[in-house]
């Protein structure tokens, strides 16, 4: 089988270029070798590749910057998409497309399932919606995966970051904003399983970790196991309710997985994933 993967330098890319079936014959793009907002070159890759299925991880992420670069943000989150699932249509492949949990609003104070009405806050998560709805009219055969707070050990994300941090600075993180943090490699997983099944329907799914906590409660996780490898004062840690992303973030933005849990698919289990990566990160 032939998959063309966009955002080849991202965490969740790097998993699946590890885990993929040796069936799997891949082109593993980045924004160097395939312009997404470029109708010519994307035509262009999948007219030459041929590929079965196309996984889309590229993305415009930066919360912030995405608010001074809204024309960027909606090129790649959006644009970009619609130009993947044309492209797909226009040769009867399947597309695979990534969405966040931010396109929700976090007033529902219960977790998000897949028809409950998106309220995006951020240009971010408007320029992701927008992805959503344009490859949905543009090929309905598409599958969407609204995720949350994807970690790993690999690139710039919340657990390198405070792996990173000096372990005598005092650290400051919001107590009022409530995700499910998702282990890049389940996700990953997950990817590969959605472009090797010929059988499931298309459409919006939710996957993301099988528990909730808020931001300062996923830094007292990662601390404490910290704390029992290393020299690590977690003392220093406090919480706020304040934080530069504060208008930004939806206070709640919990996913409910039933809808693949039915599939067979388990949710991810971020606990038992940083107890097995800290180790090695620390050792680095």
């Amino acid at each position: 089988m032939r998959i063309l993967l966009t955002g080849a330098k991202g965490q969740i890319s790097q998993f699946i270029k590890q885990q993929k079936p040796d069936n799997w014959e891949m082109i593993a793009t980045d924004s160097k070798t395939l312009d997404i907002t470029s109708p010519a070159s994307v035509n262009n890759m999948v007219h030459n590749f041929e590929p079965d299925v196309i996984i889309n991880t590229a993305g415009y992420t930066n919360l912030d910057a995405a608010e001074e670069n809204q024309e960027q943000a909606f090129a790649v989150n959006s644009e970009g998409t619609r130009l993947l699932a044309q492209a797909a249509a226009n040769l009867g492949i399947h597309f695979i497309t990534l969405s966040s949990s931010y396109v929700f609003d976090g007033q529902k104070h219960a977790p998000y399932s897949e028809s409950d009405y998106p309220n995006p806050l951020s240009k971010y998560a408007q320029s992701q919606l927008a992805g959503e709805l344009l490859a949905l009219a543009t090929n309905p055969e598409s599958i969407i995966i609204r995720t949350s707070w994807v970690f790993s050990e690999y690139g710039n994300n919340i657990l390198t970051h405070l792996v990173n941090h000096v372990k005598d600075t005092p650290l400051t993180m919001p107590n009022n904003k409530i995700a499910c943090p998702t282990y890049a490699g389940d996700l990953a997983n997950v990817l590969i399983q959605l472009a090797s099944d010929r059988h499931i329907s298309r459409g919006i799914f939710h996957y993301c970790g099988d528990k909730a906590v808020s931001c300062f409660e996923f830094t007292q996780t990662v601390f404490k196991e910290l704390s029992s490898l290393t020299t690590f004062n977690t003392e220093l840690l406090a919480s706020t309710e304040e934080n530069k992303h504060s208008s930004l973030l939806p206070a709640y933005s919990v996913l409910s997985c039933d809808k693949l849990r039915t599939l067979g698919y388990a949710q991810s289990n971020w606990q038992a994933a940083l107890k097995r990566i800290l180790p090695e990160m620390i050792t680095r």
